[in-house]
């Protein structure tokens, strides 16, 4: 459902608007004020605007700069009682979709507005196509394309670089961090990106096989080695000879594992189980793990000198809450993608689920992102993803205050994620203790307002 912004210090036009929208279909939002229309203009993305000019402090020819500063694909029409043909020549040079006078023919104006609302869509969709393929353009390049894959903050480009320097080098990667931010997927963009990638690209995880299987699995097997083995089995290093081998989940190999594992690094050979043959190969190694090394390392679990052998180039991803800024193009994305996948016609997100998946905590990150998108896609009914469709926690979720720690954890912590947490959760208790006055609350915090204001929308703070 399109939603409009109806901005006009008449009631009796506002509402007199309200009613004719919501017959024909549409979602309206009113403002007696021009002040407030900005307000909501900076925190919703709107189909459409429609707003009187001659207004007291805040006239419509500022809400309209506003809305071309910020959104300027939104087509805004100006309605006026007192006609100027120099404030229509303003109105339209500033890029107003259309200027009329009161009285006008409702017939007429709900024409001008399906006019304005399809020249939208259309926009709309040219961008949303443009960074669909964009994104997906890997796919038709090389699948793994990794100067296309979704991401634009600044933490995800330090990655690319990273990837795109590495990619042709033999030497180890090991890539760290939580579970559902890629690595899988980075590892695959280091080998297609590679003189490597017209070889094997061979994966394994680790901790999904047991230790009696998980030998036999990576140096192959001869026949009669052990109860079952009835004949000669190549081993995945052997199979990955002259590509990539990726060991997912490397922390949960086992110390007997770790050993052989060391061994291929170091010498490029090995022995199948049974056998007496040294086999040479040329495979790079990709590790990855989403556990700290380092404390395993302390326990007694991972071997210090495989740490070092893997750890020649190491390749950090960040998690979803580090780069917030790739979230709606990742909702873009999955979006695209699911259409597809499911033969759907989803056009976007309404502005209030995007607000609520942008503030959400994703533990699980892209991967959680991911699939709570497809579940939407599935489900959803309208035209756009609705609040309804998100799940409870995270249509109920609100961001609190984290503790001041007392020490440093030993595997240390994000400042600068930390920072903003602390920061979010003191203006969030300012506004509950002053009944979300937000005046009120930036006096409490010693804040200008307009300073306030700017912490408001840069955390994406509104109240339920």
């Amino acid at each position: 459902m399109q939603t409009i912004l109806v901005v006009d210090d008449e009631r009796s036009m506002r509402e007199f608007l309200s009613i004719m929208l919501e017959k024909e279909g549409y979602r309206t939002i009113t403002a007696d004020n021009g002040k407030d229309a900005t307000e909501l203009i900076k925190s919703h993305k709107f189909d459409l605007i429609i707003t009187d000019i001659k207004m007291p402090k805040v006239s419509g020819i500022e809400i309209l700069r506003e809305s071309m500063s910020l959104h300027p694909h939104t087509p805004v029409i100006m309605i006026t009682a007192f006609a100027s043909t120099e404030v229509a020549v303003e109105a339209m040079k500033l890029g107003a979709y259309d200027y009329i006078t009161k009285p006008f023919n409702v017939e007429e104006i709900k024409i001008v507005i399906k006019k304005a609302l399809e020249k939208k869509s259309i926009l709309d969709e040219n961008i949303s196509l443009k960074e669909v393929a964009q994104t997906l353009r890997f796919e038709l390049q090389g699948r793994y394309q990794f100067s296309n894959i979704v991401g634009k903050s600044d933490k995800m480009q330090k990655v690319y670089e990273l990837i795109q320097k590495v990619s042709n080098g033999k030497s180890t990667v090991l890539i760290t961090g939580e579970s559902g931010t890629g690595k899988e997927l980075a590892a695959k963009a280091i080998h297609y990106n590679s003189d490597r990638k017209v070889q094997p690209f061979v994966s394994i995880s680790c901790g999904a096989i047991p230790e009696t299987l998980l030998e036999s699995e990576l140096f192959g097997h001869q026949k009669g080695a052990f109860t079952g083995a009835d004949s000669d089995k190549k081993g995945l290093f052997e199979i990955a000879d002259g590509g990539t081998f990726f060991l997912d989940e490397v922390s949960e190999a086992p110390l007997s594992i770790q050993a052989k594992l060391l061994r291929v690094l170091q010498e490029k050979e090995f022995k199948r189980v049974g056998g007496v043959k040294n086999i040479k190969v040329d495979v790079r190694v990709i590790a990855a793990t989403n556990k700290n090394l380092h404390e395993l390392i302390a326990e007694g679990k991972f071997r210090e000198d495989l740490y070092y052998r893997l750890n020649v180039i190491p390749l950090e991803l960040p998690p979803l809450r580090a780069r917030r800024e790739d979230i709606p193009l990742l909702v873009r994305h999955f979006i695209g993608k699911y259409n597809v996948i499911n033969k759907r016609d989803i056009k976007g997100i309404h502005p209030k689920a995007m607000e609520m998946i942008e503030r959400y905590k994703w533990r699980g990150n892209v991967r959680e992102l991911e699939n709570v998108i497809e579940r939407a896609i599935t489900f959803e009914t309208y035209a756009d993803i609705q609040p309804e469709s998100l799940p409870d926690e995270i249509r109920g979720y609100t961001a609190e205050a984290v503790k001041v720690v007392s020490d440093i954890p030993s595997d240390g912590l994000n400042l600068e994620n930390y920072i903003s947490e602390l920061e979010k959760g003191i203006i969030l208790n300012a506004l509950k203790k002053t009944g979300w006055v937000k005046k009120k609350a930036a006096e409490l915090l010693n804040l200008s307002f307009r300073a306030f204001r700017y912490k408001l929308q840069k955390y994406h703070i509104e109240k339920e």
